[in-house]
């Protein structure tokens, strides 16, 4: 009778666990990483949707473009504006309902299809143990001696590596080139992802690399470490906009809808500053950490719309290649 019994109630747990609806979220690697934001989103969310939230890291655009309408994912998270017209263009998308009239960034936010969860700006961190004299605007970048190793992501496959490619685009135009050639010599190595670049940096072997003024809010605040810097330069700062976006095709668009709902709640929007490293795109300013105080501020933002950045990338792309094929 007792095998019987446990029988039923492994057939019983089976059915419960076979009910439970599944959703399932495309996000970058980083994302759904034990050190990322996702673990504890998935979490949070979970106890008010009875659902079981799925992160399928990797690739997300490549990925979606490949599988088409026979995606498997109910939603996305961690596109871009560098990279959305290409996601737009898809058709893969459903508008996310969402109010996004009073978030918390710099720039004002209209777009119906992709949703902000956070942003930040693009820079250069550098160890103020090792440059006390750091470049005050991307020219004095770019006459600092050769000897200044900096260490850099490829444009062509990292969204960070991206930005500082428009970056380099919107404040030097059609003398882009140029730019690249007089900083081509302080490049170390060009890594194809942030945290390769990252790591290199902060074991000892560059004195920059190309990150987040956030950055050294890890350091601050998860290492006790005063040592690392963002350079805020005079020209301004390449804006970044993470979003994410709602599957037209989805089989569980109530789950979706109550997923999108909930990346703007102040639950969701107090897990991003310590767990993305990153700016809230909605939440008070006096509920971030005390620690964003000592971030520098860029006092211009650089923003490409993301039909300007599509029309640009190539022209940028051939340009940088050029330059440091040199």
């Amino acid at each position: 009778m007792r095998y019987l019994t446990l029988a039923a109630g492994l057939c019983l747990a089976t059915v419960a666990q076979a009910e439970t609806p599944v959703l399932t979220v495309y996000a970058p690697d980083y994302f759904g990483s034990e050190w990322g934001p996702g673990p504890a989103i998935e979490a949070a969310f979970e106890k008010t949707c009875a659902c079981d939230l799925q992160f399928v890291t990797g690739d997300v655009l490549p990925r979606l473009m490949l599988e088409g309408a026979r995606t498997k994912a109910d939603a996305v998270i961690g596109l871009n504006t560098d990279v959305t017209k290409k996601a737009r263009e898809t058709g893969l998308f459903a508008t996310h309902g969402q109010d996004t009239t009073d978030l918390t960034m710099p720039i004002k936010w209209t777009d119906e299809v992709f949703l902000p969860f956070n942003w930040g700006y693009t820079a250069f961190v550098y160890d103020n143990t090792r440059i006390t004299n750091p470049p005050t605007s991307f020219q004095a970048l770019l006459d600092a001696p050769d000897d200044l190793k900096i260490v850099i992501q490829d444009p062509r496959t990292s969204i960070s590596g991206l930005a500082l490619l428009l970056w380099v685009k919107a404040i030097y135009g059609d003398e882009a080139q140029a730019a690249w050639t007089k900083l081509a010599p302080k490049i170390l190595t060009v890594t194809k992802g942030w945290s390769e670049a990252y790591g290199m940096f902060t074991d000892g072997e560059a004195d920059m690399v190309l990150s987040y003024t956030t950055s050294r809010l890890y350091h601050i605040i998860a290492e006790q470490d005063q040592t690392k810097s963002a350079a805020i330069f005079d020209e301004g700062h390449y804006f970044m906009v993470e979003l994410a976006g709602k599957i037209a095709g989805t089989d569980q668009p109530e789950l979706a809808d109550a997923f999108m709902d909930f990346i703007l709640t102040e639950e969701f929007q107090s897990l991003i500053p310590t767990g993305n490293w990153s700016y809230p795109a909605k939440l008070d300013p006096s509920k971030l950490p005390p620690e964003f105080a000592q971030l520098g501020v860029p006092a211009k933002t650089i923003f490409y719309s993301e039909d300007d950045a599509d029309a640009l990338r190539d022209a940028a792309l051939a340009e940088w290649l050029s330059a440091l094929s040199q």
